[in-house]
């Protein structure tokens, strides 16, 4: 059943999308601020159920490039958000019909929606990930063999682009150097699929299950409950660490933030690595978690979720692992989001423990 989107639903559905975004994906108070407002400038936006979209349908995906750190200061406008919408168009020279989250995670969860509205389109609801990831072809249209090209991309100061390439790898390598060469920061569209791959290779029900989380959170802070189990519960997963936050090591590089944080507990401590999201957590120098399944760091008493950029010394925090769709552990999907591909010698590790048989080297897949 479709339902609508208003300006009300707004914080909780952020805070449940930064929550998804394992750290990554962008300020979730950036992007909700921006979606209210284009809410409130041109109406509310029908979320269709990924099931009801028509097989003829025209499917863009609509997102931030970049790293999050550089999005606190440089902020998007609507105008921004919908350029590459109407570059994509006149490229394909088809009407867009629908508009897609390309990953659920921070800021990118809300974004489509503010393109959503100002563009009077319906929003699917699905995304490309279930999750968030660092790089542009990490999504699951990729395996389904979905060209991300030809790919739009705009900037502040007015600049649009339309790049066509032979692969998605290739989109996110030339994408990159233009994002990296237009502040760090851009709005991208691209994905354009039809009804019929929009619902064999997206993930159902995404923006539903955002608002799920962050209302489970705002409703247990309420009632006086605890909100980091809440979001367990919902997420099928388990918390497995709780601690002070001591160190954090972070820099923008290539378009990324990337990093270090480290958390002691009682008599154990663990180690997150990330970049833009996080990607293995360590307990005593061992991998318990690692890429594709989801690590997520909540703050102690609110559940209130920390991006990567938000860590600080000296923050209390429960760390919970959660399981990502399935098809993310198949052996080529592994190829292209498993710790090999970020240079970790290690199998993935699984929300539960249990380990994946090795992917192969992150060289061959890149």
């Amino acid at each position: 059943m479709s339902w609508t989107i208003t300006a009300d639903l707004i914080p909780g559905l952020a805070r449940g999308a930064a929550v998804l975004g394992t750290g990554g994906g962008g300020d979730p108070y950036i992007g909700g601020l921006l979606a209210a407002q284009a809410l409130r400038m041109h109406g509310d936006v029908t979320v269709v159920p990924l099931r009801d979209v028509p097989d003829d349908a025209v499917v863009l995906t609509v997102a931030m490039m970049g790293a999050p750190t550089v999005m606190v200061e440089k902020l998007p406008s609507l105008d921004e958000v919908v350029a590459p919408v109407h570059a994509l168009g006149a490229s394909l020279g088809r009407a867009v019909t629908h508009i897609a989250c390309a990953e659920v995670g921070g800021v990118n969860s809300t974004i489509p929606i503010a393109a959503a509205a100002a563009l009077g389109l319906p929003l699917i609801d699905g995304d490309g990930m279930g999750r968030a990831f660092p790089e542009l072809q990490m999504v699951l249209p990729t395996l389904y063999g979905i060209n991300a090209s030809p790919l739009a991309f705009s900037d502040e100061k007015g600049n649009v682009g339309v790049l066509n390439t032979i692969d998605n790898s290739w989109t996110e390598r030339i994408a990159r150097v233009a994002c990296v060469e237009m502040g760090c920061s851009v709005m991208i569209s691209g994905f354009a699929m039809s009804g019929s791959q929009a619902r064999e290779s997206l993930v159902a029900d995404s923006l539903s299950l955002c608002s799920e989380i962050g209302e489970g959170i705002a409703a247990g802070r309420e009632a006086k409950t605890d909100p980091v189990a809440a979001t367990v519960r919902v997420l099928g997963g388990r918390e497995f660490f709780a601690g002070k936050v001591v160190d954090v090591q972070r820099a923008t590089t290539t378009g990324f933030a990337r990093g270090r944080a480290r958390v002691e507990g009682a008599d154990t401590t663990l180690e997150l690595s990330f970049q833009n999201e996080h990607l293995i957590a360590e307990v005593d120098g061992i991998p318990v978690v690692t890429t594709p399944d989801l690590i997520i760091v909540l703050e102690h008493d609110s559940g209130e979720p920390i991006t990567t950029e938000g860590l600080r010394y000296g923050q209390r925090v429960r760390v919970i692992a959660a399981p990502s769709d399935e098809r993310w552990h198949s052996a080529q999907a592994l190829a292209m989001v498993g710790p090999a591909y970020f240079g970790y010698d290690t199998p993935s590790h699984r929300f539960d423990g249990s380990v994946d048989a090795p992917e192969p080297s992150g060289d061959a897949a890149a």
